[in-house]
């Protein structure tokens, strides 16, 4: 089976957010179990899988622990590997199509727009070392802003009260003081076996329509200031949100699995 990993969200090598991409030699899926210990033995944020059936191409994504129900970096991954030149792909994630565009060295993912709404400030959700001026959730994550980018930057998680939260991870984010960029934002989800995501494309279904209430506009400039660091430019557009960035190949190679 062949097997790339990608920079994603970066045009440099060892920035932005690595991830494996497994191109199914077939047509039916592997075992679920084989391959959650694939993107175990990958050690990355997310492994996807691509299987092509039928002309249409079918992704799933893996942590380390989990299957996920939506990535954005080793979606952009997979598009990079099969995008070869200027042009579209769509991708098939259960009822979900999910089309990434590449324009010269750009990749944009189309994405679902997320649901969002304000929490009560409380104590829940006190894995930080900052207190967030706002609460917000989403389906999977929980969102608290901070009021600067110097908090998001210097912030300490508690990792194991972050494991026991409800939902998948949290971000935070605050708006950012560095000229033409956005807002900042970092990612920790140790419950589904990511302490901390270098860059995360999903969760600009949340973070894109909070900051255009805030903001009062729809195409950002986002950076992630993760140790890796990545930067995205989104855009809110009929419904859905419009997340680009570049990606770099590290490895090609060949997945040997059994005799």
């Amino acid at each position: 089976m062949k097997f790339y990993q990608v920079d994603s969200f970066t045009d440099e090598l060892f920035k932005g957010n690595p991830a494996g991409v497994c191109l199914i030699d077939g047509d039916s899926w592997l075992d679920d179990s084989l391959m959650q210990n694939i993107s175990m033995e990958n050690n990355l944020s997310e492994t996807a899988f691509v299987l092509n059936k039928g002309g249409k191409h079918h992704i799933r994504w893996f942590t380390p622990t989990v299957e996920v129900p939506l990535c954005g970096h080793a979606t952009l991954a997979s598009a990079h590997i099969l995008l070869e030149s200027d042009g579209e792909i769509t991708f098939h994630a259960g009822e979900m199509q999910l089309s990434v565009t590449r324009t010269g060295d750009m990749l944009t993912l189309d994405f679902p727009i997320d649901k969002i709404w304000q929490l009560e400030l409380n104590d829940m959700l006190d894995c930080f070392d900052f207190k967030p001026i706002e609460v917000w959730r989403g389906t999977e994550e929980y969102i608290l802003v901070a009021e600067t980018e110097e908090q998001v930057e210097n912030a300490i998680c508690n990792l194991p009260k972050a494991a026991k939260i409800d939902l998948a991870g949290i971000i935070i984010t605050a708006p950012s003081s560095q000229s033409g960029i956005d807002y900042v934002s970092r990612y920790f989800a140790p419950k589904i076996g990511i302490d901390e995501d270098p860059v995360t494309g999903s969760n600009q279904c949340l973070l894109a329509p909070l900051w255009q209430g805030k903001l009062q506009k729809s195409e950002f400039t986002a950076l992630q200031v993760s140790k890796r660091g990545g930067k995205l430019w989104v855009k809110i557009e009929g419904g859905r949100v419009k997340i680009g960035g570049h990606a770099v190949t590290y490895l090609n190679g060949e997945l040997k699995i059994g005799t």
